[in-house]
């Protein structure tokens, strides 16, 4: 038996609910918020991963799922959405008519991680991207939105933090202090933060192993390192978030994995994720559609891992499913009405169905017990010579007669209205 690949998974009818709560909130939100929905290939030319995640950060190293096409091209699958959102952002000229632009985008990303709850190669993402506004109060509305999404769903224990890379300029005086600091530490770091201080030691800030954490407690933070100006954008802020009640705490530590980021930088975890806590993340980029080959352009975004809301999602939260109406119809003639029927209230909207093997009336109510349904129809050749058709509660057992003709609509008067 072919079995599905290792850290990918099939999302089953069963959990289909939970899936399309959080995605129709995310699509309601973000259109409330004014975004436009876009849609990128999930595959896209290695060299714009490499140019704007970096290619010294851990995704480009050792995660992307990277093969060569036909004509020698290096195409690698999606491993984050904003890459490929900026570039058609510049090659469809979508900052053209507009001062800004904002976009939101649901769909797969892929990565070779180690396979763990939460974190698949194979997973989802809901992440809006906003374009051409420096300032900071498009850092406050992008969080806004992100903690709507995030509470509105009812998720538990969830913490916001925050911090702020600087500007292209603040970052290089504030790595060579950092830079230092790590040298007289070098003996307490992991391998892999030791080779992360030659190609970018702010990742050395991020690390999770214990022993790196307990030897960076003092490091330099890079908030002491900011311009005036980044400092005052950074403020500004916080005191955004602060008028409209959204909760958050600074965390100096907080640098993310991808080289793009500049100013404000946040992430929102949740208390019952465990080591995987992250739900949540984003920032500023300000440098990166200009670094793709487009004009200098500020922009601010967010992406959601929507496996990780998923597993946190409370069963309070998913809505019932629209109770199902069994059409049992049976007799030469009974088909012939039944099918009418079934084909009408589902013309109506209401969720109806049948077993097209039954033949007797036993059969027909052993699957709709099997499927849950609330309401059986049953239809016979002597329901249709009457005119008329019974209407069974599956729950009480009750049962009424309704005119043939009127059934459909009066069944859905009933479930609309109750």
């Amino acid at each position: 038996m072919l079995r599905g690949i290792k850290g990918v998974k099939d999302i089953l009818p069963d959990e289909i609910a939970r899936w399309q709560l959080i995605e129709d909130m995310a699509r309601r939100l973000s259109l409330s918020y004014g975004y436009q929905e876009i849609r990128v290939p999930v595959f896209e030319m290695t060299e714009l991963f490499a140019r704007s995640i970096g290619a010294s950060t851990d995704i480009v190293e050792k995660e992307m799922y990277t093969f060569q096409d036909r004509d020698g091209t290096s195409l690698t699958l999606r491993p984050e959405a904003t890459a490929g959102v900026v570039r058609a952002y510049i090659e469809h000229n979508l900052g053209g008519s507009a001062v800004s632009q904002k976009f939101f985008y649901l769909g797969p990303m892929f990565r070779h991680e180690r396979p763990q709850a939460g974190r698949l190669r194979q997973f989802h993402q809901y992440g809006v991207e906003y374009f051409g506004m420096r300032s900071p109060l498009a850092d406050v509305e992008v969080v806004s939105l992100l903690w709507r999404f995030l509470s509105g769903l009812g998720l538990p224990d969830l913490t916001l933090e925050i911090n702020s890379l600087g500007d292209a300029a603040d970052r290089p005086p504030y790595k060579a202090a950092l830079l230092e600091f790590l040298k007289t530490r070098e003996d307490r770091l992991c391998q892999n933060c030791r080779r992360r201080m030659g190609t970018n030691p702010l990742r050395v800030l991020d690390c999770k192993v214990p022993g790196c954490q307990t030897a960076t407690e003092d490091a330099p933070r890079i908030t002491d390192h900011l311009s005036a100006g980044s400092r005052r954008h950074f403020e500004d802020v916080q005191a955004g978030l602060r008028d409209l009640g959204i909760p958050f705490s600074l965390n100096s530590r907080l640098v993310r994995g991808l080289d793009y980021y500049t100013q404000t930088i946040f992430e929102v975890t949740s208390g019952r994720l465990g080591a995987q806590n992250a739900v949540a993340a984003g920032g500023r980029y300000d440098g990166l559609v200009e670094a793709l080959g487009g004009a200098s352009t500020p922009a601010v975004g967010f992406a959601v891992g929507l496996e990780r809301v998923a597993l946190v999602l409370p069963a309070s939260a998913i809505p019932r499913p629209h109770s199902l109406i069994f059409v049992a119809a049976f007799g030469e003639q009974g088909v012939t009405a039944g099918t009418r029927v079934l084909d009408e209230l589902r013309g109506l909207g209401l969720r109806a169905d049948t077993d097209y093997r039954a033949s007797t009336l036993k059969a027909h109510l052993r699957q709709a017990d099997r499927l849950g349904a609330e309401y059986v129809v049953i239809i016979g050749d002597d329901e249709v010579t009457k005119g008329r058709l019974l209407v069974r509660n599956m729950r009480t057992k009750e049962q009424e007669e309704l005119p043939l003709l009127t059934a459909a609509r009066s069944l859905s008067s009933r479930l609309k209205t109750g």
